[in-house]
C-alpha cells in the first residue's frame, strides 16, 4: 500500500524457498517459496497492516501523515532475505510486493523483522550501510545486542540473553542437573544454546549431549538426534529451536516411541500453537512474551471476502489450504472450484486464534515504535499539533536516531529500547496441560521479570503439570544427591554432576546434602553413627557405678575389713605365745599398712580431680613403703634373732624395738620425701586422654613427672627385693618361731604381681590402665596378708593346741 512513509515488513510465511540448480549456462528461475503456509505469520503480517491502518485513522499519532508498506515473504531463507532486503533498500526493481507503484518517497523509512534471527542479520548486513533501521518482532539472538556490528537493530521481543538466564534458573528451580539439550543449526539456536550452557554451569547443571540440526538437513541427521533423545539417560530436554526444525524434529521422535522427556522449550515454538498437536509433549514448560489483548484486532483478521483475498497470492494460497478448494483465478487445479460459502469465522486456525497473542504483538508495537519515531522526526517541527507536514523531506537516519529515544504506551503495554535496542525483558511461564477432551492447552504458569532483584524474578501461581501427567516433579540427575554424611567423588573423565556418595572419614562429618568436603569435629567431638553431626565424646573414667569398679571397691572394702578382723583376732590374743613370738608390735604396724593399702584403692576409683590425683599416687607409695618397712623389720629380726642366739653375738641389743621403729620410719621418710619432692616439682593432675580412643575422652592422671613416678615405684621395688633377699636367707632357720619362709612365699607374690604390673601398666588403655594399677595393689596386698597372717590366724582360731611356747620352741614345723 502506497503512503506518504513507507514501512517495510519481512515475515517467514512459508517454510521453504524452492530450490533453485544453477547451471550457469541459463539464467537462473526467479527466488519463490514452497510448501505450506505458516498461519501464524501471515497473522503476524496482517498485524503490520491492522497498525498501520489504525495509525492513518488516528488523530494523535501522525495526523494528516499516511503510512504506506511493502510486505515481503522471506521463506525463511537467508537468500530470499538478502534479496528482499536489497529491494527495501530501494537498489532492486520490487517483486512479491502487494502494490503496483512505488511509494512517494521512493525509499523505506524502516523495517519490522525478520522473524528469524539469521535471516535479519543477513538483512542488516545489506540495509544497515544505508541507516534503514530494523525493528524485529521475533529475532531473539543476543548476538543482535551488539551495537558495533548492528548499530540500527531494535526489538519488541526481549534477547534470548535474559531467556537464556532464564530457561537456566528455572531448569535449576525444579532441580534439574542432568540435562540434555538441541538446538537449530542457525545463529537463533547456536548463540541462544551457547547463552544457556554458559548459564547453566554456573547454576551447577549438566549437559548429557548438546546436539543441532536445521530442517534442510538430511533426514538422516535428524533421526540420529532422535535417536540420541531416546538413548539419553537425562529425563529433561531442553530445546533452543525455531518452530520449523522444532517440527521436523517432532515428527521423526512420532515415529518411534521413545521414553517420556520433559521438555523446556525457547519462546519461539513453545507458544506456537501449531505444536500443541505433538501430544506426547504434554507436560512442556517454557518462556513465552507476555499474553495481550488487541482491540479489534479479529475482526480485522476475520474480515476476509473471496473478493479481497483474490487481490493478494498470499492470501489466496492461505484460503486455498484453509478451504481446500481453488480460486477461480488460481492454478491449483487439483482442488475444486471454491463455491463462496466458506466462512473464515469458521475456521480453526493459527490465523484466526487470537487468544494468545503474545508474538503479534510485537509486530504490533514494532509498527507503533516506527510511527512513534516519524512522528517525533516530522510532526514535531510544525506549529499544529492536528496535522503534520507531509512534505517534510525525512531520511531513515533521523528515524533511527528517534527510534532510540521512543518511550510510550500502546494498549497498557510499554514501548522503549534500552542502549542495546533491547525492551525490558518480561516472560509468562507457560505448561502445556492435557484437557478433559484430551487436547493440549497452553497455561500460563508464572512470570519472570529481569529487571527484579536476584532470585525474586520468579512467581508460580498455578499448579503445573508435568510429563506424562504427573503431578510430582520429575527427577533428572546424573547422580542421585548424597546424603549428609557423605561427600562427592567426582567419576573420573564425566562431568561433575556424575560422582559417587563417598561416607565421610573417620572423625568428619557432612551436614548437608550434596556436599564435596567433609569436615573433622571439634577435638572434644565425635561424630554420630551417620556421621552428620558432631556429638560431644563421651567421658570414660573407672567409675562406681560401672561393674569393673564396683567389683574393684568391694575386693578393696572386704581386703580392709580382713585386715581389721585379723587384728582384731591378734589383738584378741595377744597375749598368745604366736603372737608375741612374731614381734606383735611390727604385726599390728604391717596391719595397719595393709589396710591403707587396700583403701588407697578406693582414692583410684572416680573421676579424677586435682586432689584425688596427687592423693592417689602419694598415697600408694607411702602406704606400700610402710608396708615393705614393717616386712623388712619383721625379716631383720628373724635374722637377728637367730643370730644372736650365736655364741658371743650381740646383735639384738644394737636392733632392739627402738631401732625397730627407727628403721620403719628412716625407710618411710625416704619415700615421704621423694613423694614431696614429686609433688612440689611436677604433681600429678587430671586430664583428658583425646589420643588412645578417637571417639570417647578417657579422664585419668597424667603423672605429671614420669621420674617421680618411676622413682616411688622403684623405690617400693627395692625395699621388696631387698626384703625378699633376707627372708630367702632366712629361711632354712629352725624352730616353728621362725616366719621367714611366709615372708618368702609373700615377696615372691608380691615381686611377681609388681612385676607383671609393669608390661600391662603400659599396654593397657584408657580405664584399664588404672583398673590394672588396682589389681596391682589388691593382689600384693592379699598376698601379703594371706601369706603372713593366714597360717597364724588358722593356728589362733582352729589350731589352739599349737599355740604353746613348747611348740613354738620345738625344732622344725
Amino acid at each position: 500500500m502506497d503512503g506518504d512513509y513507507v514501512i517495510g515488513g519481512v515475515f517467514s510465511i512459508h517454510y521453504y524457498m524452492h530450490t533453485v540448480k544453477h547451471n550457469y549456462t541459463t539464467m537462473p528461475e526467479p527466488l519463490s517459496c514452497t510448501g505450506s503456509i505458516d498461519s501464524r505469520e501471515l497473522r503476524f503480517s496482517r498485524a503490520m497492516v491492522f497498525a498501520i491502518e489504525q495509525i492513518n485513522n488516528s488523530t494523535e499519532l501522525l495526523p494528516g501523515i499516511k503510512l504506506g508498506y511493502e510486505i515481503y515473504d522471506s521463506c525463511a531463507s537467508v537468500s530470499v532475505a538478502v534479496h528482499v532486503a536489497f529491494q527495501l533498500s530501494g537498489r532492486l526493481d520490487p517483486v512479491f510486493n502487494t502494490g503496483d507503484k512505488c511509494s512517494q518517497s521512493g525509499m523505506v523509512m524502516a523495517v519490522v523483522g525478520e522473524s528469524g534471527s539469521t535471516p535479519s542479520i543477513s538483512m542488516l548486513r545489506v540495509i544497515g550501510p544505508f541507516n534503514i533501521p530494523q525493528v524485529s518482532h521475533f529475532a531473539t539472538c543476543a548476538c543482535l545486542s551488539d551495537k558495533q556490528q548492528y548499530p540500527s537493530f531494535f526489538r519488541t521481543i526481549p534477547s534470548d540473553q535474559f531467556q537464556a538466564d532464564a530457561l537456566a534458573k528455572l531448569v535449576k528451580h525444579f532441580g534439574w542437573t542432568w540435562i540434555g539439550a538441541v538446538r537449530s543449526d542457525s545463529d537463533y539456536g547456536n548463540n541462544g544454546m551457547a547463552s544457556f550452557l554458559h548459564a547453566a554451569r554456573k547454576e551447577g547443571i549438566c549437559v548429557e549431549y548438546s546436539e543441532s540440526f536445521d530442517r534442510t538437513h538430511p533426514r538422516s541427521r535428524i533421526q540420529r538426534v532422535a535417536d540420541v533423545i531416546r538413548r539419553s539417560t537425562a529425563k529433561v530436554v531442553v530445546a533452543f529451536t525455531s518452530p520449523g526444525d522444532m517440527r521436523i524434529l517432532l515428527e521423526e521422535l512420532s515415529r518411534k516411541p521413545s521414553p517420556p522427556r520433559q521438555w523446556i522449550g525457547s519462546e519461539s515454538w513453545v507458544t506456537d500453537p501449531d505444536m500443541l498437536r505433538f501430544s506426547f509433549l504434554a507436560g512442556a514448560i517454557g518462556f513465552g512474551i507476555e499474553k495481550s489483548v488487541i482491540p479489534g484486532l479479529r475482526d480485522f483478521l476475520l474480515d476476509l471476502s473471496p473478493s479481497k483475498v483474490a487481490d493478494s497470492p498470499l492470501l489466496t494460497m492461505f484460503w486455498e489450504e484453509a478451504f481446500n478448494c481453488r480460486l477461480v483465478k488460481s492454478e491449483a487445479m487439483d482442488r475444486s472450484v471454491c463455491d463462496g460459502t466458506e466462512d473464515i469465522k469458521t475456521l480453526q486456525s493459527s490465523y484466526t486464534d487470537t487468544s494468545q497473542l503474545r508474538v503479534t504483538n510485537m509486530a504490533y508495537k514494532a509498527v507503533y515504535a516506527i510511527a512513534h519515531a516519524i512522528h517525533n522526526a516530522v510532526c514535531q517541527q510544525t506549529d499544529s499539533p492536528t496535522q503534520c507536514d507531509k512534505f517534510t523531506k525525512l531520511e531513515s537516519k533521523e528515524v533511527l536516531n528517534q527510534l532510540k529515544k521512543v518511550n510510550f504506551s500502546q494498549n497498557g503495554y510499554d514501548v522503549s529500547f534500552d542502549a542495546n535496542g533491547d525492551p525490558v525483558a518480561t516472560y509468562e511461564l507457560v505448561n502445556w496441560q492435557k484437557k478433559e477432551s484430551g487436547s493440549i492447552e497452553l497455561v500460563t504458569v508464572g512470570q519472570y521479570d529481569s529487571s527484579l532483584p536476584v532470585g525474586q524474578e520468579f512467581l508460580i501461581n498455578r499448579n503445573l503439570t508435568w510429563v506424562e501427567g504427573g503431578t510430582q516433579v520429575p527427577v533428572s540427575v546424573c547422580t542421585d544427591s548424597c546424603p549428609s554424611g557423605t561427600r562427592k567423588v567426582l567419576q573420573k573423565g564425566k562431568p561433575i554432576c556424575c560422582y559417587d556418595c563417598t561416607p565421610c572419614p573417620e572423625g568428619e562429618i557432612s551436614n548437608a546434602t550434596d556436599s564435596f568436603d567433609c569436615f573433622p569435629c571439634p577435638e572434644e567431638f565425635w561424630p554420630n553413627a551417620e556421621r552428620d553431626t558432631c556429638l560431644p565424646k563421651p567421658v570414660e573414667f573407672l567409675s562406681f557405678n560401672e561393674a569393673l569398679g564396683i567389683v574393684l571397691a568391694a575386693f578393696s572394702i572386704g581386703g580392709a575389713c580382713l585386715t581389721i578382723i585379723t587384728a582384731a583376732v591378734f589383738y584378741r590374743h595377744k597375749s598368745s605365745p604366736i603372737v608375741r613370738a612374731n614381734n606383735s608390735e611390727l604385726s599390728f604396724l604391717l596391719l595397719f599398712s595393709l589396710t591403707l593399702c587396700f583403701l588407697c584403692s578406693l582414692t583410684f576409683i572416680g573421676a579424677p580431680s586435682e586432689w584425688s590425683c596427687m592423693l592417689r599416687h602419694t598415697a600408694f607409695g607411702i602406704t606400700f613403703v610402710l608396708c615393705m618397712s614393717c616386712v623388712l623389720g619383721k625379716t631383720i629380726v628373724v635374722l637377728t634373732a637367730f643370730r644372736a642366739t650365736l655364741p658371743g653375738s650381740n646383735l639384738m641389743k644394737w636392733f632392739g624395738p627402738s631401732q625397730q621403729r627407727l628403721t620403719v620410719v628412716s625407710f618411710t621418710f625416704i619415700q615421704v620425701l621423694i613423694c614431696t619432692i614429686w609433688l612440689v616439682l611436677s604433681p600429678p593432675f587430671p586430664m583428658k586422654n583425646l589420643t588412645t580412643y578417637k571417639e570417647r575422652i578417657i579422664l585419668e592422671c597424667a603423672l605429671g613427672s614420669a621420674l617421680g613416678f618411676w622413682a616411688v615405684l622403684g623405690y617400693i621395688g627395692l625395699l621388696a627385693v631387698f626384703c625378699f633377699v633376707l627372708a630367702v636367707l632366712a629361711r632354712k632357720l629352725p624352730n616353728n618361731f621362725n616366719e621367714a619362709k611366709l615372708i618368702t612365699f609373700s615377696m615372691l607374690i608380691f615381686c611377681a604381681v609388681w612385676i607383671t604390673f609393669i608390661p600391662a601398666y603400659v599396654s593397657s588403655p584408657g580405664k584399664f590402665t588404672v583398673a590394672v594399677e588396682i589389681f596391682a595393689i589388691l593382689a600384693s596386698s592379699f598376698g601379703l596378708i594371706t601369706c603372713i597372717f593366714a597360717p597364724k590366724c588358722f593356728i589362733i582360731l582352729f589350731k589352739p593346741e599349737k599355740n604353746t611356747k613348747k611348740h613354738l620352741m620345738s625344732r622344725g614345723l
